[in-house]
């Protein structure tokens, strides 16, 4: 009987050791190893994104977006509160996931190798190009090589950063461009038209919206193919997260609720029409827009 006593303590001893062991791979355990776990404990899905008419804004105190409506129905998904918090810029979203103030980026973000290198992307929900924007009237290049120099100004962050590098090296050798580190791609789009700066560059649906109230706006060139569009989150190892975004699009696609919302904001309706883009420019200019909602 001592000798069984003495297999039963080892064997709880052992047992003991090997929860120790295992725990941290239990689906439910703690913050480090569980985002969606520590979201719901939380009680609020933290995003970060930038003003634009597509992606976050507000007017009359009513927030509108295709990427906030997309992420209130991802929060309530979970089962939890949004928390938007708006960046001007591209790089401080991604400081955002550096820093862990952010679960997500939903800011109309493309993927492309640079980022997955860094962030976990997930599903994609559509496609843009980069274009090269002046205004009408103004000289129109035919080519990257036909601006003189740093007559184009680029967001801090954006993704055509890399597209240029590339095309400096291979192509225009004599490329040269400017970064504004305190305007985002909407407000560069904006100084355009007024004619503070001669190009910028952004993506074909923003500059599509931009396009409703202001048709001075014109396009240049493309300077990308399609590329898709994603969200973003950490990039740490943990994958409930993306496992719960990629359910949660499937949903909305097979349901059809992600083909209204697209169609609501980027299809040709009146749900989403240039009237709210124009207040939207008009916040900008204004500085009335917020800097974070809780909602």
């Amino acid at each position: 009987m001592k000798k069984l006593k003495i297999n039963y303590l080892f064997i709880g001893i052992l047992a003991l050791l090997l929860a120790v062991a295992l725990w941290p791979s239990i689906p439910w355990f703690g913050k480090a190893d569980n985002r969606i776990a520590a979201i719901q404990a939380r009680g609020e899905l933290r995003v970060s994104t930038i003003h634009t008419p597509l992606t976050y804004n507000e007017i009359n105190g009513k927030p509108f977006g295709l990427d906030y409506e997309l992420a209130k129905q991802f929060a309530d998904y979970l089962g939890v509160k949004l928390k938007v918090t708006v960046r001007q810029n591209i790089s401080q979203l991604f400081d955002d996931l550096d820093n862990g103030n952010a679960d997500l980026l939903a800011a109309g973000l493309v993927y492309n190798s640079e980022r997955v290198k860094n962030y976990q992307p997930g599903p994609t929900y559509y496609s843009v190009s980069q274009q090269l924007v002046y205004k009408v009237g103004q000289y129109r290049p035919r080519t990257l090589g036909n601006l003189t120099a740093e007559q184009l100004t680029v967001a801090p962050g954006h993704v055509v950063v890399n597209d240029l590098q590339t095309l400096k090296e291979t192509k225009f050798p004599e490329l040269s461009w400017k970064v504004d580190d305190k305007k985002g791609s909407a407000e560069l789009m904006e100084d355009v038209i007024e004619g503070k700066l001669d190009y910028t560059i952004a993506d074909s649906v923003a500059i599509s919206l931009f396009q409703r109230v202001h048709p001075e706006l014109a396009v240049a060139l493309d300077i990308t193919d399609e590329q898709p569009v994603t969200w973003f989150s950490p990039l740490d190892g943990d994958n409930t997260l993306s496992a719960a975004l990629l359910d949660f699009f499937n949903e909305m696609n097979e349901d059809g609720t992600l083909a209204r919302i697209e169609e609501k904001y980027l299809g040709h309706g009146d749900d989403f029409d240039y009237v709210d883009t124009r207040t939207f420019l008009r916040a900008r200019r204004c500085g009335t827009a917020a800097v974070k909602a809780p909602v």
